[in-house]
């Protein structure tokens, strides 16, 4: 499990604008996203480089789907991102050879029942954090719908001693709740602070960091 005594991080994923970056770094966001994986959101190498500078020192993670991994470290070289966060059918190799190369790694696992919690122990090998999310058909990321908590507590149960990003439909309003009742290390949210995709909320990009803290700060 996590330690309830260390405060739960947050990370504002999907940012296609350093605006947007800029205020989540003021807000207290402990790391921002940019995609390159299948989405409305995608951004080019250009507009992740001017994320990351209007993020000055918060690491900013590279969502990738499809890319090689020589791709992954020409693009993270090129923006200067601090990590990759691995959607699909990445292998324990690729994640070993991409910390090699100085980056945090993030492996993704979809679920959709308690038939898939068996992946989990393994995803977290070579990997920095296992991030959760649920399954949802042709779709790889931000499509709002939450994860089924009672099944993301047993992937936290399936992670302990581990980092674990709980992922899928967080928003100001439910954040909290999550947060206690799985106690992950670290939140992702995407859609759940937009205006539309892509375009982050200010003030929904504040109550959910506020959110988060306020609960780690009572827990």
């Amino acid at each position: 499990m996590a330690d309830s005594s260390r405060p739960v991080r947050a990370k504002i994923c999907g940012l296609t604008r350093a605006q947007d970056a800029a205020v989540a770094v003021a807000a207290g966001a402990d790391y921002l996203g940019v995609v390159f994986a299948g989405s409305p959101r995608r951004v080019t190498t250009q507009a992740a480089a001017e994320v990351k500078a209007a993020a000055g020192v918060i690491p900013v993670f590279g969502v990738f789907g499809e890319q090689s991994v020589d791709e992954i470290l020409r693009i993270s070289r090129a923006a200067t991102l601090a990590g990759a966060q691995l959607h699909g059918a990445y292998r324990r190799e690729d994640a070993a050879r991409l910390r090699s190369q100085g980056l945090q790694v993030w492996r993704v696992v979809r679920l959709a029942g308690s038939g898939d919690l068996g992946i989990l122990r393994e995803s977290a090998v070579d990997a920095d954090a296992v991030l959760v999310e649920p399954r949802v058909a042709h779709a790889t990321g931000g499509t709002g719908i939450p994860l089924d908590l009672a099944l993301a507590r047993d992937a936290r149960a399936r992670l302990a001693g581990g980092t674990m990003v709980l992922a899928g439909g967080l928003t100001p309003e439910t954040v909290a709740a999550a947060v206690a009742l799985v106690r992950p290390d670290i939140v992702d949210v995407s859609s759940g602070v937009e205006r539309l995709p892509g375009i982050k909320d200010p003030d929904k990009i504040a109550r959910f960091l506020e959110a988060v803290v306020g609960h780690s700060a009572i827990s």
